[in-house]
């Protein structure tokens, strides 16, 4: 029996993804709960288990390729029975089913969605807008199209899209590509070779294509992107390189913007001497206790911030705007902001206030090298409440940082380098760094702001004062 994998939503409201890696072909075996591709959402990298025994049929999305909730990605030749039944029943449940009056297909409103069929839709260029009519019913095929102008009554057909897709795309005709009379070239390549096309900055117009009946490959279209001597429209090609705005970065990017319309930001800066600080760095490290964790300056950094939390819980809250309130938390979800190959992302720690010192470390230590290997799941990046940027370690003293949505406040963390201080009237080299706070001015006013950023870094000055206050 023939069953159907559907991608799942495995976060919080996702509608996409991308195929990262497939970690299986057709014709492999695998089990339940075998881990068959890995995915990468608008939040993180998923990994993806199969609920059923048997044999790849078919894999039906390639890598690289984005790809609706809900759609199948993968085909298993399974031995049936209601065992196996029942686990496909399990598995159709990850997909949460749209209501019959809202299943529509993309593209065509006031229609139920057919059963089978979808409006074929180019990956990589959106879900068609605006208004549309209904499908037609199916007609027999015609060489040429009716030179009977249609009725006002009668609803405009949609032109079916093969696979792969031959498309009417304005631009000059390469050699040999067959041309409308309305000097509009018809180009033929499938979706993905479409999107990575697009990606990649790469007019199909001015390609030659070497696949059957002269479609263009993934090899044309790499080898063109290669080319340094390629042209466009007569002219050389623009030596760019373009990013596709997805998955991290585009949740980075939406959600940055919405913070920084939405929140009025103040930033205030604090410099001080940090010296006793790196000083009981060093003598934590020999104890035993932290033996088997790291221990750096940004653990007494965060272990500042909880307790200065405790001290002004406000700095530890939130904005609703649609029930107009301020949503006070008596509980700490620390997150930690970190840079990826795949993006920033800002895993935090939960109920980090309840934590012991080392413990602290240990799962400070965990956040940050699973947010490196690109392996943090959604659920470790939803429900923080402060965050704090750790630009040292990129030789950086400071910087205003944008708050993460859903807080209120977010500490920059500056390097700590050697400068000239005054201790006791007398000119002396120290430690010495810089934190950066920016809050939401509707919540937190210049007053607590200040008193929070004093209090961090008195505390940073002289750590006893963090066991005197904790």
């Amino acid at each position: 029996m023939r069953r159907e994998f559907k991608l799942p939503d495995v976060g919080e409201g996702l509608t996409e993804a991308e195929i990262v890696r497939w970690k299986v072909k057709a014709g492999d075996a695998v089990k339940v709960d075998q881990i068959v591709v890995e995915i990468e959402t608008a939040k993180s990298i998923v990994e993806l288990p199969i609920p059923w025994d048997g044999v790849v049929a078919d894999l039906m999305a390639e890598e690289g390729q984005t790809v609706d909730v809900g759609l199948p990605i993968i085909a298993i030749d399974t031995a049936g029975g209601q065992a196996g039944e029942r686990v496909e029943a399990l598995a159709d449940d990850m997909v949460p089913s749209p209501p019959a009056e809202a299943a529509v297909e993309p593209g065509v409103h006031g229609s139920p969605a057919p059963k089978e069929e979808r409006q074929a839709v180019l990956v990589g260029y959106g879900v068609k807008t605006g208004a549309a009519q209904r499908r037609p019913r199916k007609q027999p095929a015609t060489t040429a199209p009716s030179s009977a102008a249609p009725s006002s009554a009668a609803p405009t057909p949609v032109a079916p899209v093969a696979n792969p897709a031959r498309t009417e795309v304005t631009g000059p005709a390469p050699a040999g590509a067959p041309a409308s009379e309305s000097g509009r070239v018809m180009v033929l390549a499938k979706p993905p070779v479409r999107k990575l096309a697009k990606d990649l900055g790469v007019d199909l117009t001015t390609l030659s294509g070497t696949g059957p009946q002269g479609s263009i490959t993934r090899e044309d279209i790499h080898a063109a992107a290669g080319g340094a001597t390629q042209e466009v429209a007569g002219r050389p090609a623009v030596q760019e390189e373009r990013i596709p705005i997805k998955g991290v970065r585009k949740m980075t990017a939406q959600a940055m913007v919405a913070s920084a319309f939405t929140a009025p930001h103040v930033t205030e800066f604090l410099q001080l001497d940090v010296s006793a600080t790196m000083e009981a760095v060093r003598r934590l490290r020999e104890v035993p206790d932290f033996a088997e964790v790291k221990v750096s300056p940004l653990l007494l950094v965060a272990k500042a911030v909880l307790v200065a939390a405790r001290r002004y819980s406000m700095i530890n809250s939130a904005w609703d705007e649609r029930a107009q309130e301020i949503v006070v938390k008596h509980y700490v979800n620390l997150g930690i902001a970190a840079a990826t190959p795949r993006g920033l992302v800002v895993p935090n720690v939960k109920s980090a206030h309840t934590l012991s010192l080392p413990e602290l470390a240990e799962a400070l230590g965990k956040l940050t090298e699973t947010a490196r290997a690109g392996r943090t799941q959604p659920a470790e990046m939803s429900g923080g409440t402060f965050t704090i940027t750790n630009v040292g370690v990129f030789g950086v003293d400071t910087g205003t940082p944008i708050i993460n949505p859903g807080e209120s406040a977010i500490l920059a963390f500056g390097q700590v380098r050697d400068m000239p201080w005054v201790v006791d009237g007398e000119l002396a080299v120290r430690k010495v760094t810089t934190l950066a706070l920016s809050f939401d001015h509707r919540i937190i006013d210049g007053e607590l702001g200040s008193l929070f950023l004093r209090d961090v870094g008195a505390m940073l000055e002289d750590p006893l004062r963090m066991l005197a206050w904790s």
